[in-house]
C-alpha cells in the first residue's frame, strides 16, 4: 500500500521540515512491513511537500503511525487534512 502525507510548508520552515521528516522516515523504515519512502517537494508549488512511503498493507502503516507520533507532532500544524492510505491496484514492472 502507498501512503501519501501532504504537507503545506512556508519557505522559511524548508530546512527545519526536511530535517523533521527525514526524522519520520527513519521511524518508518524501522518499522515492520515498511518497504521504501521519500519526501518529495512540488516542483509547480515550493510550498506543497509529499512524505510517501510504501508498505506491505495497511495495518503495518497504521500501527508506524503509532510509533512515529512523537516525530510527527512537529509538523501536524502543516500537515494537509486529507486521507493517506491508499491500495496500490496496478503498477509498472521494474
Amino acid at each position: 500500500m502507498l501512503a501519501l502525507i501532504r504537507y503545506s510548508v512556508p519557505g522559511s520552515q524548508s530546512g527545519q521540515f526536511v530535517d523533521q521528516a527525514k526524522a519520520i522516515l527513519g521511524t518508518f523504515a524501522a518499522q515492520e512491513g515498511f518497504l521504501r519512502g521519500h519526501i518529495g517537494r512540488s516542483v509547480d508549488e515550493p510550498a506543497l511537500w509529499a512524505l510517501v512511503s510504501e508498505w506491505e498493507g495497511a495495518g503495518y502503516y497504521r500501527r508506524a503511525l503509532s510509533a512515529a507520533r512523537m516525530d510527527m507532532y512537529p509538523l501536524m500544524t502543516l500537515m494537509i487534512n486529507e486521507p493517506s492510505a491508499f491500495e496500490i491496484v496496478a503498477g509498472s514492472q521494474e
